[in-house]
């Protein structure tokens, strides 16, 4: 997913505010589930939540005003009720990576008890770790 940094995104040095990333990767997640046929409203709507459960974060270098930026994310992790997601947020013109995260979404129901992924859901990952190899 491709994001323009505006100047609303940064700090008064013209830095993106480093909660903005975490924004971003979100914003990617739900992108990458739309484009395998899963969409986030439709699966809260059938009683299958994924909250974030755990964010780990390395920024390595900044995003500034008007750079335009990439997020990849990929699976690295498939567990019986969670997955974790490896993100990446790299500026477009160098290639530059810029900030690098693993996060874990655990899959609950609507009383927000744990269970288990979809199938089809966890199939999709599984393929994607499997073309990632």
């Amino acid at each position: 997913m491709d994001v323009r940094i505006y100047y609303e995104d940064t700090d008064a040095g013209g830095v993106v505010y480093h909660a903005n990333y975490i924004k971003y990767m979100e914003r990617a997640r739900t992108e990458y589930f739309r484009s395998h046929g899963f969409f986030v409203s439709e699966l809260a709507a059938n009683g299958f939540l994924f909250p974030v459960v755990r964010l780990e974060m390395d920024f390595k270098a900044p995003a500034l005003h008007d750079d335009l930026i990439s997020v990849t994310t990929s699976p690295t992790r498939i567990g019986g009720s969670s997955v974790t997601l490896r993100q990446k947020i790299s500026r477009q013109n160098d290639g530059k990576l810029l900030t690098e995260g693993l996060v874990t979404l655990a899959c609950m129901g609507p009383t927000l008890k744990a269970r288990r992924i979809p199938l089809e859901i966890r199939e999709m990952l599984e393929a994607e770790m499997e073309n990632a190899a």
